[in-house]
Formats: structure tokens, C-alpha cells, sequence
């Protein structure tokens, strides 16, 4: 016989069983005589609609009564920054500009509105330079030497 045989027929690809036939119980069976792994796993409510089902944790959360909220920027504060930029001559727009911020944070933090972000604070009292933060708030900043 020569190197190939033109009287047989050479089966290059085959298609393997599709998703549903695969799950399909004589598939299964079948899989499991063979000696396979086959990894079966029963889906949790499945076909039966259960979208909103009460559980124990739902009742408790309907008992919990602590609202829970953000910190805000003190009106105190907000007063603080709206004087010293004025006293500096700058519009909202102006000291946003110098700190690098939008000047919406700067009106969230004058009507007392932002939830406080050391960062932004820091730029501020620098900007302004009157302390937003601690004890002596709207006092000066005390220009001393930086630590290196």
C-alpha cells in the first residue's frame, strides 16, 4: 500500500456534544461510565422565580433604626474660608483655581455641605492662610520653618 488509502474516508473534525446535550442526563451517564470527573452542582431556587425571598437578615435590618450619615464641614468652617477669601480679594472660581479644585468643593465647603478631606482643607488654610482644622480654627497660620 502506497502512503495514503483513497478508498477511506478521513474524519478531520468532529463536532462535540452542544451545551444542551451535555447537561442532558444520558450525557451525564454516560460520562460517569466511561470513568470521567463530572461535576454536578444543584443552582440555588432555580426555575422557581424566587427573586425577592425573605431571609433572617432582612428582619433585622427592618429593626436597625441607626441612621448612619456622613460628617459634614462645620458652618463655622465655612464662614472661615468665605472670609479669608474675601479678605484675599478671590471669587469661589479664583481660590479653586489657586488649590486645584473644582469651584463647586469650594462651595460645598462654605455652605457647610462637603464631607471634610484633610487634603482639601490643607490647600484651603494655605491658600487662605487661616487654619480650618483642631482647636484655634480661623486663626492665622503660624509661618515657621519647614521640616525636612
Amino acid at each position: 500500500m502506497a502512503e495514503s488509502d483513497w478508498d477511506t474516508v478521513t474524519v478531520l473534525r468532529k463536532k462535540g456534544p452542544t451545551a444542551a446535550q451535555a447537561k442532558s442526563k444520558q450525557a451525564i451517564l454516560a460520562a460517569q461510565r466511561r470513568g470521567e470527573d463530572v461535576e454536578t452542582s444543584k443552582k440555588w431556587a432555580a426555575g422557581q422565580n424566587k427573586q425577592h425571598s425573605i431571609t433572617k437578615n432582612t428582619a433585622k435590618l427592618d429593626r436597625e433604626t441607626e441612621e448612619l450619615h456622613h460628617d459634614r464641614v462645620t458652618l463655622e468652617v465655612g464662614k472661615v474660608i468665605q472670609r479669608g477669601r474675601q479678605s484675599k480679594g478671590l471669587t469661589q472660581k479664583d481660590l479653586a483655581t489657586k488649590i486645584n479644585e473644582k469651584p463647586q468643593v469650594i462651595a460645598d465647603y462654605e455652605s457647610g455641605r462637603a464631607i471634610p478631606n484633610n487634603q482639601v482643607l490643607g490647600k484651603i488654610e494655605r491658600a487662605i492662610g487661616l487654619k480650618l482644622r483642631g482647636k484655634d480654627i480661623g486663626k492665622p497660620i503660624e509661618k515657621g520653618p519647614k521640616a525636612k
